[in-house]
């Protein structure tokens, strides 16, 4: 994934959870292109989380290559899915509202099993 050359920085995600909702392609002003999805992780019990009752976290994931994002459209709500990847801190201007959000950018990834329990895919990396 991606490593600074300087101070051996790595930016590389893997995540493997359950895909929320239906992805969504979305058209920016700039006329680019992109599948961005919900993933929901289950939460392991850790003595730092052992007292919280909540069982899962979410990220949302986008696909911008053009082999993920047809990859990515072809998931579906409740598929377990894996993701390869790197963090990505975006800005975004809505109106007169303004904020950052962070995701993870899919760079490969593969359907590790159907919502309806079929197994399937290999892992692609992105070539666009």
């Amino acid at each position: 994934m991606e490593q600074s050359e300087d101070d051996g920085a790595l930016n590389e995600v893997v995540l493997c959870g359950r895909v929320s909702g239906e992805p969504q392609v979305r058209e920016l002003p700039s006329g680019t292109t992109l599948v961005s999805f919900r993933l929901v992780l289950a939460r392991e019990r850790t003595p730092m989380t052992a007292a919280s009752k909540q069982v899962s976290d979410w990220v949302v994931c986008s696909a911008w290559g053009a082999r993920v994002r047809k990859q990515a459209s072809g998931w579906h709500d409740g598929d377990l899915v894996e993701v390869r990847g790197a963090l990505r801190s975006r800005y975004f201007r809505a109106g007169e509202r303004s904020g950052t959000s962070v995701e993870v950018e899919m760079l490969a990834g593969r359907r590790v099993r159907h919502a309806d329990g079929r197994r399937r895919e290999s892992l692609r990396a992105v070539n666009s």
